[in-house]
Formats: C-alpha cells, structure tokens, sequence
C-alpha cells in the first residue's frame, strides 16, 4: 500500500502546486477539500498532512476551518500560508492584520536547530544568533501570526514578520507563513524533504508505473461494456489519455479529432499522421473538420472568458453529434491536468481562466458520465506516464497547446486572417528555435497576435499593421515559470524573417513576464 499525505485545500492558488512537489519526492499524495473530516482522514491512514494556503483571513466569519479533531489524531501537520495561520488560530494564538504586507521573493532568517529547517545553508550566516542563516522564500500574505500558540516556538522570522515560522515538536506540528512549494522559494523542497522524510517517516516509494496500472485497472471496472468517446487534440495530454484508455478499453474506444481551424499550422495533418488509419495506434480515429463552425461561432467576441467558453460548448456539441452517428456512448474521456482544474477556480480557489475542459463545459453534457484519467497530475508527471506507456519520446514531450489553440493566443476577435498571421508567425519561431538548438531546452515557446496595430514603413510605405508577440518560459510545474533569456541573435533572425514573410505583421515584441503574475497563456 502506498504511503500517502493529505492536502486539505483552503482555496489557495498553489495547493495543486503542492502536491506537485510532494509527488517529486515520490511520496503519492491527494488533495480535498477542508471540509474533509478527521473520521474521514484517520480512515485513509495518511503520513501527514498539509494545510494550503488561502484567499480568506481565518478570524472571519465565514472563513475556512478545518475539524478541530484532526488535532487529536497524531498525525503531522505542516501549515502552509493561510495553513499556517490556521494553526496559530485553532490552537490559541493570535492572527492579525499585518501592518505591512509581504509578496514575492523575501530574505527571511531561520533557525537551522528547528526540525524543518535543520538540512538549510542559507545564503547568509548569522554569526551574531547561532545556527542561524539567512534564505530566499517566496511570501504572499497579508495577514500574520502575531502570537504563537503555548508549546509552540519561532522558528524564522522577517523584519515585518516575527513569527515567519513556528513548530510543536512533540505533536509534529509546523507552520510557515512562505511557500515552500514556490520555485523562488530556493531551499523550499529541502524543507518538504524533511517533513515528508523525517518528520512523517516517508519513504519515498510511489512511481509512475503504479499511476498507470491503477489507472487502467480502474478505468476497465468504471467502463465495463461501455461504448467511449475520447477528445483527442494531438497534444501531449489528450494523446496519453487516449493511448491510456486505448489499453483499457481497446475496441471499446473511439478518438475524436476536432479540427478547429485554430491549430498550428499543418497541425491537423500531423496529428491525423499519428492517430489516423496510417499511424502506430489500433484506434477508432475520426477526424472533423469544423474549422468555418467555430469561426462562425467565434465572430465579434472579444473578451477571453467567452472565446473559451464559445470554444469548450462547441467542442462538446461536435462530440455529441459524432457519438449519435456511432450509436450509443456511455462516456466522454479528456485530457484534462491539474493546472487546467486548478486555473479553472474550482472549488473555493479564484478562477484565472476558465479551461476549455474544465469551466468551459456546458451545463447539459449527454453523456452519462466524462473521465478524466490525468486529472490529478501536472505536465510533467503526464510525460512520465506517456514513457511509462510505451509513446514515443518526440510525442511525448511535444511542445505543450492549448484546447482552445490559437483562438487564445489572439487577442481580441479570432479571425480565419488573423489565424493565418499566428500560424506563420509561430512556425518561423519555432522552427528558428530548433536551428538554434533550444527546442527541447525550453519548456514553452510560441508566437501570439496582439490587438495592437502599429505605423511602419516597407518598401518606402506607409503600413498599418499587427503586432506579434514571442514568449518563451522555463517551468517545470506550468504553474510557475521564469522568462527564458534567448539569444539576441535569434530573436532578431526570427523577427526579421517574420516581419518580412508574415504579410500583416509590423512589429515583433518579447514577453518578458514571469509567472506569476501573469500566465503562460495571454488568454
């Protein structure tokens, strides 16, 4: 039986994030909502548990709280954020407003005698407090603990933040008001290593290959004699889930392409190339070519939310129409991830965007029931299972694309001539990015059409013309990401070639925003 921690989610961004970096240390994890009852937890037997961080302040009114009893089973704890002042609130202390707010990347003292924080170096020693250093953390609170509750100690600190982190060693309880599980945090998985491992006895023995074998054991017991639709994209997600369900189901399934006429260029003859009658897959393929549909449907809508609601119904309707024509379908299978649940603002968390899989579907969907096999893993763990399946590597680790496609990496109305613009625009990047060697260094790259036009001269004339924007990140969750520093060389090869190929287009433009604060995505 595998070893497992509890995440009890608060609404926090970074909860699914979380479980992330506890998977990395091949610890398997779930998480649920606080709602969840000690009964209910003791009844699962976790290692440990872990609160997320949250939106609310825990002295609300109507704020988030966890069953008190799950203090009384001895089972670790580690508060995280809101999840730390949780603690603090539950078990006597005192949270307040602080008189100054922290967010981002914050230079914060901890104490290296404290369980947590024992395998830290710092990057400043504190020779004036023994055993003390300074580290990187990541911050983003505007509340803090202002006293700790009785038995508990401090355990690192801030100028504006004297109680950064606490812990009750005996009853293997601790808090940090940071994020750990945050990139910019730059000891962060030092110290999830050592609650998981030391503090919870965790050790370390959850893969891949038993995601997959469950997965396919449970998905033969859920669908029985069932007939299944997959949404199959072509794309790293819905690709792993087809072949995964491919395995379980065989005969059983029927893939469903929906070209939408917002794919990459020559996207949907790759994609037919692979999955289709000619390709390495014993699969029911259909392709439908839907393009002049969604355009129609898409005409004057500008704002995201919309574009991909528009784009998740219509998707939904294209599957219910081919179904009837293969007679009866019990169930609907997507690619849908983590991240695409967690942006989607289900549950307590705000919604960022709505995912096309996610919060685009429609109200009515005529199917008994949808399956989604990679729900609870991130990208990267999506890959590890298309290896452990047997895909091969240059599909595996394909460059990720939306669901939505190009219909949200153009901004404003989508239309067939700015579809075309994109589609130039990022063939040229991406294919000066491979010259270049980097096209398996970076994690994401693409081209986007702004809505601004822009006065340009050609040939001695006056142009009028848009704007395209490159945007190229390094991640290894998606839901974090650090700008890629490319090469000027490059990005003026892939500019001037865009420029002067790309009839449309007058100016190319670098995205150098990390996330957060913005996304991956510009809708």
């Amino acid at each position: 039986m595998n070893e497992e921690i509890i995440i009890l989610d608060f609404g926090g961004q970074y909860s699914q994030l979380i479980a992330r970096r506890i998977r990395e240390c091949s610890v398997y994890c779930e998480v649920h909502p606080y709602t969840l009852s000690a009964a209910e937890i003791k009844a699962k037997n976790p290692k440990g548990i872990i609160f997320t961080g949250g939106p609310n302040s825990v002295y609300g009114a109507d704020s988030p709280q966890c069953d008190m009893a799950v203090y009384e089973l001895g089972i670790p704890i580690l508060g995280i954020c809101y999840g730390a002042q949780l603690l603090a609130h539950q078990l006597g202390g005192r949270v307040e407003t602080a008189p100054v707010s922290e967010y981002g990347k914050t230079e914060v003292e901890v104490f290296t005698d404290s369980v947590l924080f024992r395998k830290l170096t710092g990057e400043k020693n504190l020779p004036a407090r023994p055993g003390a250093v300074k580290t990187i953390c990541w911050m983003s609170h505007t509340d803090y603990i202002s006293q700790v509750p009785d038995g508990f100690t401090v355990t690192a600190c801030t100028p504006v933040c004297p109680a950064a982190a606490m812990e009750h060693p005996e009853k293997r309880f601790y808090a940090v008001q940071f994020h750990p599980e945050v990139v910019h945090s730059k000891e962060g998985m030092k110290m999830l290593r050592t609650f998981l491992e030391d503090v919870c006895g965790c050790s370390g023995s959850w893969r891949m290959d038993s995601f997959v074998e469950t997965a396919v054991a449970d998905i033969r017991k859920k669908v029985g004699s069932g007939k299944v639709l997959c949404a199959l994209s072509g794309g790293v997600d819905s690709s792993v889930a087809a072949v995964l369900l491919s395995k379980a189901v065989g005969k059983q399934l029927t893939c469903v392409f929906v070209d939408h006429g917002l794919l990459r260029k020559d996207e949907g003859d790759e994609v037919e190339a692979v999955f289709g009658p000619e390709g390495p897959y014993a699969l029911n393929f259909i392709r439908v070519n839907a393009q002049n549909r969604f355009y129609k449907r898409l005409a004057g809508i500008e704002e995201p939310e919309q574009k991909r609601k528009v784009i998740g119904e219509e998707f939904i309707r294209v599957f219910e129409e081919e179904a009837k024509k293969i007679g009866t379908v019990d169930f609907l299978v997507q690619g849908t991830i983590y991240p695409d649940v967690i942006e989607s603002g289900l549950g307590k968390s705000a919604v960022i965007k709505s995912h096309h899989n996610v919060g685009g579907l429609p109200d009515f969907v005529d199917f008994k029931e949808i399956i989604e096999p990679l729900r609870m893993l991130f990208k990267d763990e999506v890959r590890k299972a298309g290896l452990e399946l047997g895909i091969p590597e240059h599909l595996v680790f394909r460059q990720p694309f939306p669901g939505p496609g190009l219909g949200i990496r153009i901004i404003g109305e989508v239309t067939p001539e700015k579809v075309r613009i994109v589609q130039e625009a990022d063939a040229i990047y991406r294919q000066e990015v491979k010259n270049f060697g980097l096209d398996q260094k970076l994690n994401q790259y693409f081209a986007a059409l702004s809505n601004m036009r822009s006065v340009g001269v050609m040939g001695d004339f006056r142009t009028y013309d848009y704007a395209v924007i490159l945007r190229a990140v390094m991640t290894t969750d998606f839901m974090t990401a650090e700008i890629a520093e490319l090469p000027w060389e490059l990005i003026g090869k892939v500019t001037s070639r865009i420029v002067n190929e790309v009839k449309g287009v007058s100016r190319v433009l670098y995205d150098c925003t990390q996330k957060p604060p913005a996304t991956i995505e510009f809708e």
